[in-house]
């Protein structure tokens, strides 16, 4: 999940718990920290297991942008714009490596449905 934030009040924390609560593995990527939600932080994506094949963004366009570039470098297969994050550029690109994109403005919080009063995910 790439824009992980440390701060639980962020959407970017917000949307790694949804996910966890959910029981999916997530793998926090954010280089300012190292770890959230008692989950290692990946700094880069190069750094994610191999098996990781999908990535939700939770950032400013301009860092979705050059994200994206390296998940396309990596082989990701699957990647969730998560609204704000993204750029007519961002999607484009994915499109045109043939990954799966999600970039309608959709947020997983609400497919997936987030408790944001559970104490622990």
């Amino acid at each position: 999940m790439v824009g992980a934030a440390t701060n639980r009040d962020k959407y970017g924390n917000k949307v790694l718990r949804c996910y966890m609560q959910h029981g999916r593995r997530v793998y926090p990527f954010n280089p300012r920290a190292g770890e959230i939600e008692g989950l290692a932080c990946a700094a880069a994506v190069k750094d994610l297991p191999d098996t990781v094949k999908s990535i939700s963004f939770i950032t400013p366009p301009p860092v979705t942008e050059q994200v994206v570039k390296e998940a396309i470098a990596k082989g990701i297969e699957n990647i969730w714009l998560q609204p704000g994050a993204g750029s007519p550029a961002a999607i484009a690109d994915c499109r045109k490596a043939g990954i799966n994109v999600i970039g309608d403005g959709s947020c997983v919080l609400v497919h997936m449905g987030f408790d944001n009063h559970r104490v622990n995910t």
